[in-house]
């Protein structure tokens, strides 16, 4: 899942089983990133580095030692950002059928439940961002 700082999702993936690693998903969707652009991502993606893209990760602490202020000063920018998306993700999940426990396994069908999921959560964004509230939009 992507997002830009508006809060909405601008890309989301087919869905795949849990077992399939983040990093092989990545490059079976041959994801595209503009030239210079800054790619912000997490453990799962170790070593997936596209061209002309600057990556922005945490640093592990090493085994026997300690992170240096600056590192650890870097994976704290770094993680404020990634609970921004992890928001998103939550923000998608306010509808029930993906929290739930998904039966109906037709062709194609969760990704068109997850679609609309994140779809409604981009017109709550667009509304709130609007009024200030959704709440004072619909009284």
């Amino acid at each position: 899942m992507s997002h830009n700082c508006k809060r909405k999702v601008r890309y989301l993936s087919d869905t795949y089983e849990g077992k399939k690693h983040d990093k092989a998903i990545a490059y079976e969707e041959d994801f595209q990133f503009a030239e210079e652009s800054t790619l912000w991502q997490d453990m799962g993606f170790q070593g997936f580095a596209p061209q002309g893209v600057a990556i922005q990760q945490p640093q592990k602490k090493p085994q026997d030692g300690s992170l240096t202020t600056i590192e650890k000063m870097n994976n704290r920018s770094i993680s404020r950002l990634r609970v921004e998306v992890e928001n998103h993700i939550g923000g998608s999940k306010h509808c029930q059928i993906l929290v739930q426990s998904f039966r109906n396994w037709f062709n194609h069908y969760l990704d068109d439940v997850m679609e609309t999921a994140c779809g409604l959560h981009n017109f709550r964004c667009t509304c709130q961002t609007k009024t200030g509230s959704l709440l004072s939009s619909v009284a």
